[in-house]
């Protein structure tokens, strides 16, 4: 898994899908200040970018998930790739509403299934695990087997991680967030210094910069 944690993280930095400023924060939907962001939905413009993380996931999920019947992506941001990667694996695509649509069939999983089959999920980004884990539960509640999760990205942040422990969920990522760090700093992207202030705000993201 080195390889592939290593090169997604110079991908992500190459392209900007990953921005890091430690000294010129940006400011989260839940006002949580942050010396990063992350939009993989940026991978998609980049063919090569893109053709390596479908490639990936596919042999991530062909070493540790070879039982897979469906590939299953969480909307929206894991649709496009979550379907890139179930057409290079010749599997079928569903994929998992936030929540059941108010009109028409009401579904919130899209797709056919049936009970039992075995699902691996495909997300972009796990940042504290919500509302990934809830595509998991609704999956789950349909008579799915999830075997696992595998995202592009994870801040590793310790509420998802027990998250995911919680709800018995695998979960395999193509880079993390001290990962992206180590490879910033070997690229000249940020400084030692910088390092310093990046560490302790994945430790408390809450409250870090809060003055």
């Amino acid at each position: 898994m080195g390889d592939f944690e290593n090169k997604t993280a110079e991908y992500l930095l190459q392209i900007n899908a990953i921005k890091l400023q430690p000294s010129n924060p940006f400011t989260w939907a839940s006002g949580w200040k942050s010396p990063i962001y992350c939009d993989n939905r940026k991978t998609l413009s980049f063919p090569e970018v893109r053709s390596y993380i479908r490639d990936s996931f596919c042999s991530l999920i062909k070493d540790l998930y070879p039982q897979a019947d469906i590939i299953a992506g969480v909307a929206t941001g894991a649709i496009a790739h979550g379907t890139l990667v179930a057409d290079k694996l010749g599997l079928p695509f569903i994929y998992v509403r936030s929540g059941a649509k108010e009109h028409g069939l009401g579904n919130q999983i899209e797709g056919y299934f049936e009970e039992g089959q075995k699902i691996v999920v495909i997300e972009d980004l796990i940042s504290t695990g919500g509302s990934s884990l809830n595509a998991v539960t609704a999956l789950r509640e349909s008579g799915c087997d999830v075997l696992g999760m595998a995202a592009i990205f994870t801040y590793e942040f310790k509420k998802a991680l027990d998250a995911f422990a919680a709800a018995n969920c695998r979960l395999n990522t193509l880079s993390s967030y001290s990962v992206l760090v180590e490879t910033a700093l070997k690229t000249g992207y940020i400084s030692q210094a910088e390092v310093e202030t990046l560490k302790k705000w994945r430790v408390d993201p809450a409250n870090w910069g809060v003055r």
